[in-house]
């Protein structure tokens, strides 16, 4: 389904005007869940019509320096990932919560009224990714090899339902509607070095003096970031602990104290 003709900086593009435009929902505490979905389809339809910004694939065409799948020079592609780095550093993972297609997709999926699996644990997620990101790294620089192909991200976009990869990737997201987007949590190799980055985030979710200690984020936190001890590196920006607080001005994003 992928339209070729279409440029694939069309897709940086959008990621920075949406980036942009959330971050301005969040400042100004106009952010919800209802609000965010609009970006959530934008995001998923740009992934099946231009494949892009779909970030960890554009970082493993970087790496395996291949110009024909980046659809642009190698500095400006690596430039556009080192941007968003930049970005999760200065206000969060906002570029997963709603902007990249794989992240949306399966965002989308998990909003689908059924019972979920798993638990909110933030640890194990990231250790298994750091693992799965020295793998993704020796095989794409030192054996050339496309691990995020295999596994079927960029046949799931392109709609290549002849591929057996297709079908992984399919049960990936398939997955997601009961386990919180198990391909950014456990497998993402950008997601690797975005969360470094937002865990220490100038602008964040914090707590303020209105909180009551209900504890209702922390139940409805999908990754255990509305922990007070948690560092909000997983914190993909989703809007369900605002959704649910029931004071007014108790979780706020800005500045980080």
């Amino acid at each position: 389904m992928v339209i070729e003709s279409i440029p694939k900086v069309v897709g940086f593009i959008y990621g920075l005007l949406a980036f942009i435009a959330l971050v301005g929902l969040w400042y100004s505490g106009r952010f919800t869940r209802r609000r965010a979905l609009p970006f959530l389809v934008i995001s998923a339809l740009l992934g099946f019509l231009v494949f892009a910004p779909v970030f960890p694939y554009q970082l493993q065409m970087v790496a395996l320096r291949d110009t024909v799948g980046l659809g642009s020079p190698i500095p400006m592609a690596l430039g556009a990932l080192l941007v968003f780095i930049a970005l999760a550093f200065a206000f969060g993972r906002v570029i997963c919560g709603q902007v990249c297609p794989a992240g949306a997709v399966q965002e989308l999926m998990y909003r689908v009224p059924v019972a979920k699996r798993g638990s909110a644990e933030r640890q194990t997620p990231v250790v298994i990714r750091a693992g799965v990101f020295v793998v993704f790294a020796v095989a794409a620089l030192g054996l050339s090899a496309d691990l995020l192909g295999l596994i079927g991200l960029p046949a799931f976009f392109h709609l290549a339902v002849g591929s057996v990869s297709f079908f992984v990737f399919l049960g990936i997201v398939l997955l997601s509607a009961v386990v919180y987007r198990p391909f950014c949590r456990y497998v993402c190799p950008y997601g690797a070095l975005l969360a470094p980055a937002a865990s220490k985030a100038l602008f964040r979710l914090r707590r303020t003096d209105a909180c009551i200690g209900c504890r209702k984020c922390e139940r409805a936190c999908p990754t255990g970031e509305a922990d007070p001890a948690a560092g909000l590196g997983e914190c993909y920006l989703c809007g369900r602990c605002t959704d649910v607080c029931p004071v007014e001005g108790a979780l706020v994003y800005g500045r980080a104290r």
